[in-house]
């Protein structure tokens, strides 16, 4: 067993302080030193971390993985999670062990079903998890096709890219008109069809969208834990309902996840999203790496980072059952402390790694940024 663990994240997002501060918390009571790597200096897991570099930058996937197992090799790093360059860096896994690293990722086969949308609704149709209706579109006249159709059935459509994370490119059609309506209050989701077709028409260039009917809440997103073995250690279900956050571990949820990560191998974290379509609960995502909301089981007594790193290393920490559901909660930001910058506009001309350094005190703080927090839950 190695007495002091050593993990490294490379470009996270920010509420990854919080799957940082898990591992240091661990219940085995290991020592757990952090690495962590970023294109951008202000990121808040830089100043999260035991030790930190700004990443290079217009690296192709092959060069980051060379970046990689240098990084491995010069800061003897036990666990890797990796989020760019995962699907690059998880078809060189023999390398990374023989650095002596392993990959808290699934296999190559794993990730490449889930990288494109279409693939992925096929597949998981295919082992019978329901999907939403769909069609991919790359033109104008397929756009207003799929619309239409949708319409004709009594759905709103709405859109996002064949490929990609998280709601980045997420818009819902509207057959309103541009007005001032668009102009008030916050900038939302919507927009009007004809915009839409006439911004294609000017592009000239063809897209890769997924259409599909806007779902229903709530929306459940399964948090798995899933052993090299292929079978599921852990499974939680996380509510969300407008502001209204919650857990679940009903199996109309959790049955389908448990298909999806253990047919596809989607070996540690891995996150599974459902919407409702109609009366039934439909695949919406899946996402190969752990959540960004993942540190939210921890309102259920579990630390589901420190019992992945523990699969990892060949730990086996068995079948992890929630001693509780924690109650009903809301998400809220705050403050985390950066580390200090000199000229943080001229980051591409740093080449030296940032030097090691504990948090500021609390009362010198140099600068902040927000990030959600379920440790700064509020209940309801």
């Amino acid at each position: 067993m190695i007495s002091r663990v050593r993990v490294w994240l490379n470009r996270t997002y920010a509420e990854n302080v919080f799957f940082m501060d898990q591992l240091r918390r661990n219940p085995s009571d290991r020592a757990v030193e952090i690495h962590a790597t970023h294109g951008d200096a202000d990121s808040p897991v830089l100043a999260a971390a035991d030790t930190a570099e700004l990443e290079p930058e217009g690296l192709s996937p092959a060069a980051y993985v060379e970046y990689a197992l240098d990084q491995c090799t010069r800061r003897g790093i036990d666990v890797f999670v990796p989020r760019l360059h995962q699907s690059a860096i998880v078809a060189h896994r023999a390398e990374f062990e023989a650095a002596g690293t392993a990959l808290l990722a699934p296999p190559p086969e794993g990730v490449a079903v889930f990288e494109d949308k279409v693939i992925a609704y096929e597949a998981v149709q295919a082992v019978g998890v329901p999907v939403p209706p769909w069609w991919r579109v790359r033109s104008a006249e397929e756009l207003v096709t799929a619309v239409e159709k949708l319409e004709a059935d009594g759905h709103k459509a709405c859109f996002k890219p064949a490929s990609g994370a998280g709601g980045v490119g997420f818009r819902v059609i509207t057959r309103a008109p541009f007005s001032l309506v668009h102009l008030e209050g916050f900038p939302s989701p919507y927009v009007p069809l004809d915009m839409v077709v006439q911004a294609l028409a000017q592009s000239g260039k063809p897209v890769d969208w997924l259409v599909m009917p806007r779902l229903e809440q709530p929306e459940v997103s399964v948090d798995c834990l899933t052993g090299p073995d292929n079978r599921v250690r852990l499974a939680i279900g996380r509510t969300k309902n407008g502001r209204r956050r919650g857990f679940t571990l009903h199996e109309q949820w959790l049955e389908p996840a448990r298909i999806i990560a253990e047919g596809f191998g989607l070996h540690y974290l891995s996150n599974i999203q459902f919407r409702m379509f109609g009366d039934t609960p439909v695949l919406m995502d899946v996402n190969t790496r752990p959540a960004g909301g993942l540190h939210q089981l921890s309102l259920c007594g579990v630390n589901a980072p420190w019992a992945a790193v523990q699969l990892a290393l060949g730990e086996d920490p068995g079948v992890i059952v929630p001693p509780f559901l924690g109650q009903d909660y809301t998400v809220v930001s705050g403050p985390r402390q950066l580390r200090p910058v000199a000229i943080p506009h001229q980051r591409a001309e740093v080449s030296e790694p940032l030097p090691a350094m504990p948090a500021p005190a609390a009362a010198e703080p140099v600068g902040v940024d927000s990030v959600s927090a379920a440790g700064q839950a509020l209940p309801l």
